[in-house]
Parts: structure tokens; C-alpha cells; sequence
């Protein structure tokens, strides 16, 4: 399926990992959000489960093996172009996630890694959503 202009909504994960007390963000490399800040993930691939799909998207995004642990946020992007049409529908299940091995690196979907102070994320550029996200995280570790 298509990612721009789906004929339905996209199922992604993203994980919210924290490396010395930093969380992990990247920086995007294909649309949407080419070129930004987030948190890595991507989208569930067809008889894959949640948590799998978590896993599998932080070992090829960013080099790191993790166990999944609570969901943080339910929660969906909808863009749309110019004339009102949707051209990307993405619904996202975040989770809080440990690294259990692996070395930070940029992958496959990403174009940079950072570890980033959770109180100072103004210079990454991050949507609330994202922002929103992140605060929930610490508050559950």
C-alpha cells in the first residue's frame, strides 16, 4: 500500500528509549517528516504484532535490541494536501522501550541519531505530539 494518498489508515510503532538518562530521537529520513526530528519507528508489516514490530523498526532504525515494555500514547497523524485530500493516515501506538544490546547508530530510515536532554528538546524541532509523548515517557519511567 501506498504511504502517500493510502486508501486507508497505516498502522505504526514508535519506541521511547532512554540512554543515559537521554531519550533517543532521529532524524527522518523519507517522508513524511523527511528531514525532522522524532522518535524512531515505522510502520507494522502484515502478521506482525505491535510489540514485534517495535523491536524489529529500533534494530533496523537505530542499531539497538529492546525489550517493549507499556504503551505511552494511542494516537493518529492525519496530513492532508492543498485541496483537502488526505495524503498521509498514519494511526501510532508509542511504547516505552529498554535497550537490551546493540550500539546506537542511524539505519535504514534514519539519516542521523541523537541523544537528547527530555527538558531541552527546543532545538530538535519536535511536533507537540512527539513533545507530548516524550513527557508521558518519563513520567512513567
Amino acid at each position: 500500500m501506498n504511504r502517500e494518498f493510502p486508501s486507508r489508515p497505516i498502522i505504526g510503532v514508535g519506541g521511547v528509549l532512554f540512554i543515559d538518562e537521554r531519550v533517543v530521537l532521529v532524524r527522518r529520513r523519507h517522508a513524511p517528516l523527511q528531514g525532522h526530528w522524532s522518535l524512531p519507528g515505522g510502520a507494522v508489516e502484515v502478521g506482525e504484532g505491535l510489540r514485534d514490530a517495535v523491536c524489529r523498526e529500533l534494530r533496523e532504525e537505530i542499531g539497538v535490541e529492546t525489550r517493549v515494555g507499556p504503551l505511552i500514547e494511542l494516537c493518529e497523524r492525519i496530513t492532508r494536501d492543498p485541496d483537502g485530500r488526505v495524503r498521509y493516515h498514519f494511526v501510532l501506538a508509542d511504547y516505552l522501550c529498554e535497550q537490551v544490546g546493540g550500539s546506537l547508530h542511524p539505519g535504514s530510515d534514519a539519516a542521523a541519531v541523537a541523544l537528547a536532554d527530555p527538558e531541552s528538546l527546543a532545538p530538535y524541532a519536535l511536533t507537540d505530539l512527539t513533545r507530548a509523548v516524550i513527557a508521558r515517557a518519563v513520567d512513567l519511567r
